[in-house]
């Protein structure tokens, strides 16, 4: 895992490495979405269905679900940054690295060239809310944990009531209307799917805390205030590199959760660790992060209709999904405790557990 320390997956643009030619890909197709929406977005916010072929005709839909497509979780972190960070409104992590895999898990065949989602719930609930890109999905895989195991189906609701998250993403709730028969029983998936979406989450909140600090640094270089440009004021010099330090620590952090994952796989205790540190870690920059980018913005960064909003909203929003900080802190806690208690807590920082 020490490869998250020299450089990752999340490199700089400029950069040469076995992730150039993808990501300069990634972001292309980020930055033609967020372009061709500018001023045609909504609450809540529709799915785009132009992105969404362009990432299926460069194979990138199944990168961890399809064992032929030649990815793998690094190849999808790329991706999922840079989407979060251009603000792309598709349910790639919900297709790929949650729905699919569980559906394949499952036995259950779902299309492979259409979008998923999941709906996460209890057993025995008749209803799922907060559910993304129902509208859009070609399928539904519904995951209700039961104890250590899932009861896993595939639906696809015919009565969708809509909803949006703070960023204005989907979220949708609708009935479960599948008979008990109809599911099947996975067992001991219930954490890892868990583990899978903190960490797909953790990636998205990433790309859009590096969109936050970019936008605040060029308003604060092109916006003028007594004759000079904000970004002379050595008060917000301080502002954007206390933001700037507290994205790259996320960075390293989110870089230690995919290198555990590539490395040792979603199932591993390596990854349980990683992603529980990088969940925390997130957790604590957001509000900080986010707080610090609308007081350098003014006014002009708390409306819908502001690229920043788009950002900054949808990191509030994802961050507290499949499992918020809270949580994963007293994990950690718990994590260190027993190596307290039956060996070495120094194993626990620097990830040896």
């Amino acid at each position: 895992m020490t490869r998250a320390l020299t450089g990752g997956v999340f490199g700089p643009m400029s950069g040469t490495d076995d992730f150039t030619a993808l990501r300069r890909l990634a972001e292309d197709i980020g930055a033609r979405s967020f372009d061709e929406r500018i001023g045609h977005r909504g609450l809540p916010d529709r799915f785009d269905a132009t992105a969404w072929r362009h990432l299926t005709d460069a194979g990138l839909t199944r990168l961890t679900s399809d064992p032929d497509s030649g990815g793998g979780p690094r190849e999808l972190a790329l991706i999922l940054r840079a989407l979060a960070r251009h603000a792309v409104s598709v349910p790639l992590a919900e297709t790929d690295v949650l729905g699919g895999w569980l559906a394949a898990r499952a036995g259950i065949e779902v299309a492979d060239d259409e979008p998923l989602t999941i709906a996460t719930g209890l057993a025995g609930m008749g209803t799922v809310t907060g559910v993304p890109y129902v509208g859009a999905a070609d399928a539904v895989v519904l995951a209700l944990r039961d104890g250590p195991a899932l009861q896993v189906a595939v639906t696809r609701p015919a009565a969708i009531t809509g909803g949006h998250n703070l960023g204005g993403e989907p979220r949708d709730t609708f009935a479960i209307g599948v008979p008990a028969e109809g599911f099947v029983t996975v067992d001991g998936a219930a954490e890892e799917l868990m583990r899978r979406g903190a960490w797909a989450r953790c990636i998205q909140v990433l790309g859009a805390l590096d969109a936050a600090v970019e936008f605040s640094v060029t308003h604060c270089r092109e916006r003028e205030q007594f004759g000079r440009p904000l970004s002379v004021f050595q008060s917000v010099q301080h502002t954007l590199a206390s933001m700037a330090g507290e994205v790259e620590r996320t960075r390293a952090a989110t870089e230690l959760a995919v290198a555990a994952v590539a490395d040792h796989g979603f199932d591993s205790p390596q990854a349980a660790y990683a992603v529980t540190v990088a969940k925390v870690v997130l957790g604590r920059a957001v509000p900080s992060v986010v707080t610090a980018a609308h007081q350098l913005h003014g006014a002009i960064g708390v409306t819908a209709e502001h690229r920043l909003w788009l950002v900054t909203m949808r990191a509030r929003s994802w961050i507290d999904e499949f499992g918020d900080t809270a949580s994963h802190a007293r994990r950690l806690g718990r994590l260190a405790l027993a190596a307290a208690r039956d060996g070495d807590p120094w194993d626990v920082i620097v990830g040896v557990v």
